[in-house]
C-alpha cells in the first residue's frame, strides 16, 4: 500500500480534527478578547500583553513583565466588564507574567 503525503492548510486540518478545530477557535476567541479591550490598555503597555488561554469564564492574559503585570491588575475590573459589555462570559482574567 502506498500512502502518498500532501501538505493541507491548516483551515483543513482543522476541519478534519475535532480537538484541533476547537483549539483553533479559543485561539480565535482570545485573540478576539484582547482586541476588545487593546484601547482600554495604555499605549505603552499594549505591546506587553498577549492574548493567552481561555478556561471555560476565566480568560488569561500573557504580560511580559512583572510591572506591566501589576499596572495590568489595576484596569481588571475594567476589562471584565468591557468584555461582558460584548458578550463574552467573564468571570475572571487571570495574568500570566511571561519569563
Amino acid at each position: 500500500m502506498t500512502r502518498r503525503h500532501h501538505a493541507v492548510t491548516l483551515q483543513q486540518a482543522s476541519a478534519e480534527s475535532p480537538t484541533l478545530h476547537m483549539l483553533t477557535a479559543l485561539t480565535r476567541d482570545s485573540s478576539e478578547r484582547l482586541k476588545a479591550i487593546e484601547l482600554l490598555i495604555p499605549a505603552g503597555l499594549r505591546q506587553s500583553v498577549q492574548a493567552g488561554p481561555i478556561d471555560g469564564s476565566t480568560s488569561c492574559l500573557l504580560v511580559k513583565s512583572n510591572a506591566a503585570a501589576a499596572k495590568i491588575r489595576q484596569l481588571l475590573p475594567a476589562l471584565q466588564a468591557h468584555l461582558r459589555s460584548r458578550g463574552w462570559e467573564v468571570n475572571s482574567i487571570r495574568l500570566k507574567v511571561q519569563t
